[in-house]
């Protein structure tokens, strides 16, 4: 896709993504309009994947949500990529709903691979994937977007250290570097300190993103691809503003997991323009 569509794209998801959380006063519209752009671009531009979905992601690009709090992103991208039909995001943490406010695999609901409500683990699991299908002979990428926050979780350098020591030179990682946590920032919480020094001194291919630029996003998304595969693991360290797209929502980490009252929701509608149609 182009650029100008691509875009087109990412702010109908930012429409679906405030409309989804507003419905049912609960959910995280910061990270998962922060990540919009880079969500977009993977589905319908970077990532060769099978709306046919199989669990085994043989031949195919496969992709993991480490930060499964921004799920109203993952839902409406899989949705409007054609997993399973829009008009399914009006059940957006309802009771019985495929769409749970963190993705399960036990309702069966397409493109989800792992359940991924505990934060921390996922890339491990990508890990594993990417492992698999070198072990298999597929020659695809494995994806895995995760949070800032999430690096302070042991369990992730863990990982990073069994990627770079195994070669597992298919793994694709983004990390979501928005400084911006559900208490406050990184550096408040539990400072992060130099990430690029720190994949770099455990073995990884180390690129950066401006996150909320498509054309950056597809060009170092496409600059991943042509660095894996060469002994090293890839990470890219994808700098983004919570709540892009909607001014108040910006430069703050209140709305990492808030829901907008009717008002507030007018005002972002009005700021996010209606390109391929509300479910």
């Amino acid at each position: 896709m182009q650029i100008a569509e691509l875009n087109k794209t990412a702010t109908q998801v930012r429409r679906d993504i405030v409309r989804m959380v507003h419905q049912c006063k609960s959910g995280h519209p910061g990270g998962s309009l922060g990540c919009a752009d880079f969500l977009t671009a993977l589905y319908f531009d970077v990532m060769k994947v099978n709306t046919d979905f199989d669990m085994n992601g043989k031949d195919e690009d496969i992709f993991f949500l480490s930060n499964g709090h921004i799920s109203p992103l993952f839902y409406s991208v899989l949705a409007r990529r054609g997993f399973f039909e829009v008009k399914e995001l009006a059940t957006f943490r309802h009771i019985n709903s495929r769409l749970q406010g963190h993705p399960t695999t036990h309702e069966g609901l397409p493109g989800i691979r792992i359940a991924s409500g505990s934060l921390g683990q996922g890339i491990s699991v990508a890990a594993g994937a990417a492992l698999g299908k070198k072990l298999n002979k597929d020659d695809k990428y494995v994806f895995c977007l995760t949070g800032d926050g999430e690096l302070q979780e042991g369990q992730n350098w863990e990982a990073i250290l069994f990627a770079a020591a195994n070669k597992v030179d298919n793994l694709i990682v983004t990390v979501d570097w928005n400084d911006a946590q559900i208490d406050g920032s990184t550096q408040e919480v539990c400072d992060l300190g130099d990430l690029e020094a720190k994949f770099k001194a455990f073995g990884w291919e180390v690129l950066s993103m401006k996150g909320n630029q498509m054309d950056n996003v597809v060009a170092q998304l496409n600059e991943a691809k042509n660095r894996a595969k060469q002994g090293k693991p890839v990470v890219i360290l994808m700098r983004t503003e919570m709540g892009f797209g909607v001014d108040y929502m910006m430069g703050t980490h209140k709305w990492h997991g808030s829901a907008p009252n009717d008002e507030q929701l007018a005002k972002a509608l009005a700021q996010l323009e209606e390109t391929l149609g509300d479910y």
